[in-house]
């Protein structure tokens, strides 16, 4: 009887990722329904094979050092991690985003990984939240460069909505912060020592990033440059699909379409950041086609990196298992 309950309790844990991916192939087959399907074609067939390998490529390097930016940070909470752990890590977080079954993606690759290999997994969970807040603040500084350069030629309307989105994500941030506070005594009323002992080692670590600025500053920078890399990565491709836009259009656009690509309705964004690039470059004049095309071959660059780094993830796992049995 109770092993009965394994094949659904494993249909359970699957059903959410298969209805994100339904989702997304959703959202991309209602926009290739009112796009000509035979124009989106034949602008992604005039990306040539080797400039998105060579794409690819970059998308990686971005992530090599997106690697050194993890492990700084949550070293400096105190995780103690070697660079190999830290790429295991992080590159297996980039194949759980599109692969594996997780509310919130890849991170639960990235802190399964590191809170059993670090001495100190308070500084892990830590650092890896710090992380993430990093990449946050940097596409948001990207759109704030966007619209900073576009004044002129960006529509009222839309500069109006993309204050509103603004204010409403600041906000978002600020009740957040209120609310934890405010109900900090709530949650630790009637909790037991052990759970207030780790609570403390969270906070320690917080504050053991906290105390360096030169990190969290490294790290912003970090940040803002894989970002950048994408963003014009992306445009290049677009560039060979037919489209030339100025950049601090797509700095406007692109770091908004991929800050709601964040919502968890798609597995990855997929289908989501397409949707909301091509809304946001269409007052700009951008053929939708063509933005979507583009979208599209960035997403299978997106999918093709995920695989490679879950290779190059198990092969870390393998080394570092390796290494545990000899020093054992």
């Amino acid at each position: 009887m109770i092993g009965a309950h394994h094949p659904q309790q494993g249909s359970r844990r699957w059903l959410p990722i298969v209805l994100r991916w339904v989702a997304g192939a959703a959202v991309l087959a209602v926009m290739l329904h009112f796009l000509p399907l035979a124009t989106v074609r034949a602008a992604m067939a005039q990306i040539p094979a080797w400039l998105f390998v060579a794409v690819l490529l970059g998308y990686l390097f971005a992530h090599t050092l997106g690697i050194a930016k993890w492990r700084m940070v949550v070293n400096a909470a105190g995780a103690e991690l070697d660079f190999a752990t830290s790429a295991q890590c992080y590159l297996g977080g980039l194949f759980g985003t599109l692969f594996l079954p997780s509310i919130v993606g890849g991170d639960v690759i990235r802190l399964a990984v590191g809170l059993r290999r670090s001495p100190r997994p308070a500084a892990v969970l830590a650092g890896n939240a710090v992380d993430r807040f990093l990449d946050v603040t940097a596409q948001t500084g990207l759109v704030l460069l966007g619209i900073g350069l576009l004044p002129g030629s960006m529509p009222e309307n839309l500069q109006e909505s993309a204050r509103k989105a603004l204010l409403v994500f600041v906000a978002g941030v600020v009740v957040l912060v209120a609310m934890t506070i405010l109900l900090h005594r709530m949650l630790l009323g009637g909790r037991s020592i052990r759970f207030r002992r780790r609570l403390a080692r969270l906070r320690h670590a917080l504050r053991s990033v906290s105390r360096q600025p030169h990190v969290l500053l490294l790290g912003w920078l970090a940040g803002t440059f894989i970002q950048a890399t994408f963003l014009i990565l992306t445009a290049r491709l677009a560039v060979s699909c037919g489209l030339t836009l100025r950049l601090r259009i797509w700095l406007f656009a692109w770091p908004l379409a991929k800050l709601a690509a964040i919502l968890p309705l798609t597995q990855g964004g997929i289908g989501v950041r397409e949707a909301a690039l091509v809304a946001l470059l269409a007052p700009f004049g951008a053929a939708s086609h063509l933005v979507l095309a583009a979208g599209l071959v960035w997403e299978g660059v997106i999918i093709a990196g995920g695989l490679i780094s879950g290779g190059i993830a198990m092969l870390f796992g393998r080394r570092n298992a390796r290494r545990s049995v000899t020093r054992t």
